[in-house]
Formats: C-alpha cells, sequence, structure tokens
C-alpha cells in the first residue's frame, strides 16, 4: 500500500502528516514504529492521521513512536492546522479541530498558530494519577527516588519537577522511570523546569511513548500551569524549550493559550 505524507515540525518535534478523509489507513503499531525509524522510515517523533469530523473542521489522531495512541499533542496540533490550511481542508484562519481531549479552537497567523489548549485538570482521579485530590508540589516517590512534583492533565497527563538554576535534570535517567512509574496508571509526560524569571521558564521534555524530544506544547503549557498554581511565574510567561520558545498563557477563564511555529518540511510517497 503507497501512502502519501506530509513531513512537518513544530519547535523541532517533528510528525509524519497522513491524509485519511475516506479512512483506509490502518496503521497498526509495527507500522507506525517503522514509519517513525529515523533510519529504516520517514523519521519522526509521532504520525497525525487527519480524519473528518462531524463536530469540527477535521479529527486529529495522534501516534507516538512507540505505536501508541495519545489523546492530544501540542505541537501536532499547530502542525494539523497549517495542513488543512494548505491542503485546502479549510478555506479560513479560524478552526476546530477535534482531538481525543476534545475540541479545540486555533487561528492561523502566517507560520504562527494560536491554540485554546482548554483548562488543565487538577483532580487526581482526572489525570490520572493513583491518588485522589491535586498533587501540588507535593514529595511523591516516583521512578524509584523522591520528587517534589505537580501533576495535572493538558488533554494527556503531565508531571512536572522544578529544578534550580543552574542545575542541570538527569532527563534520560529519571525520564523514562517516572513515565512508566505505577503512580501514572496510564504513563505520564515529564517535564523538567526552571524558572529564569517571572515571565521565563526553561523546560525538558521527556515525552510519553516518544523520549526526549525538542519541544512539547501541552508540557510548556503544563509547566506554565505548575509555575502559577505554586507561586513561581506571572501567568502568561516564555516557555524556552530546546527546540526554541512558546508563549503560554494562563486566562482568568482557566483557558491556557499556546502561540507557537509550525513548519513544512517535505512531502513524499512510501
Amino acid at each position: 500500500m503507497k501512502i502519501k505524507f506530509t513531513k512537518m515540525h513544530g519547535l523541532g518535534n517533528d510528525f509524519i502528516l497522513i491524509e485519511d478523509l475516506a479512512g483506509r489507513v490502518r496503521l497498526t503499531p509495527d507500522r507506525i514504529r517503522f514509519l517513525c525509524d529515523r533510519r529504516l522510515g520517514i523519521g519522526a517523533d509521532g504520525v497525525l492521521l487527519v480524519r473528518r469530523s462531524t463536530r469540527a473542521d477535521a479529527r486529529m489522531r495522534v501516534f507516538n513512536s512507540d505505536g501508541s495512541e495519545a489523546e492530544m499533542c501540542g505541537n501536532g496540533i499547530r502542525c494539523f492546522a497549517r495542513f488543512l490550511r494548505r491542503r485546502g481542508l479549510v478555506d479560513r484562519d479560524d478552526l476546530k479541530v477535534q482531538t481525543g481531549a476534545g475540541i479545540l479552537r486555533l487561528k492561523i497567523n502566517g507560520e504562527m498558530v494560536k491554540v485554546e489548549m482548554g483548562k488543565p485538570e487538577l483532580e487526581g482521579e482526572k489525570i490520572p494519577i493513583r491518588r485522589k485530590g491535586m498533587v501540588i508540589n507535593r514529595m511523591v516517590k516516583v521512578g524509584g527516588r523522591n520528587f517534589r512534583i505537580t501533576c495535572l492533565s493538558m488533554g494527556n497527563p503531565h508531571c512536572v519537577i522544578f529544578y534550580p538554576p543552574p542545575a542541570q535534570p538527569e532527563v534520560s535517567r529519571w525520564g523514562p522511570l517516572i513515565e512508566k512509574d505505577a503512580f501514572f496508571p496510564h504513563k505520564t509526560n515529564v517535564e523538567f523546569a526552571r524558572v529564569l524569571n517571572r515571565h521565563k521558564i526553561k523546560v525538558d521534555v521527556w515525552e510519553r511513548g516518544a523520549g526526549i524530544t525538542p519541544a512539547c506544547g501541552t508540557g510548556a503549557c503544563a509547566s506554565l500551569a505548575a509555575a502559577v498554581l505554586t507561586g513561581k511565574t506571572e501567568r502568561s510567561a516564555t516557555v524556552v524549550l530546546p527546540g526554541g520558545e512558546l508563549k503560554i498563557e494562563w486566562r482568568e477563564d482557566g483557558q491556557i493559550l499556546m502561540t507557537g511555529p509550525a513548519a513544512f518540511v517535505f512531502e513524499g510517497e512510501i
């Protein structure tokens, strides 16, 4: 079977986008791992499948490079929006996308896309974590050692750990251990954050199902929310990731806004 695809990235977090309006493409975990393999396949952190929606302009399915399916992807949805516009699947810059985390509103402005990411979920059973109530700046044993963590969901689960500058977190050591800890029944994304000032946070990410990536949109939102909840920053800040910067704002109505770029790389057939 031949599949046409578009390669895109948001701050280096790269994706294979496949238009499948007829619902004929079957992506098994093995096939996803092959497509994302950087030596044997196309190479990407994930695959985004473009499907029809009766509730929005399109439906986005997100698959991690390990073959698992995710509810949502912040960098991916910006790429998804620009893909829809470029392919003529929408004829305007304001649009709605159906995701596993609900319907999100977006606005395209050139290479930049602003996304209403929704409200962060703090209730433990809804994130989910294996603890009732909220876990905000709490000392919890995860990954085999005690960390002071803040847990929340941005449509997908996150665990945010703050480090004082200039400390360098051991992302590759602790990320995979925390991701798969039994405290997180659906696994978790892990953010290692350092507050630079009241309006700037530096974040390194271990993504669930993908490992270390240059950027994570939902992770940037989770880090800002955690910083606000713990009194470390204002409600609007620049989140500096290895791949670049995202502007994150937590509005008074509870909505988190994310603004950042999405870029086309190439198109092909495999």
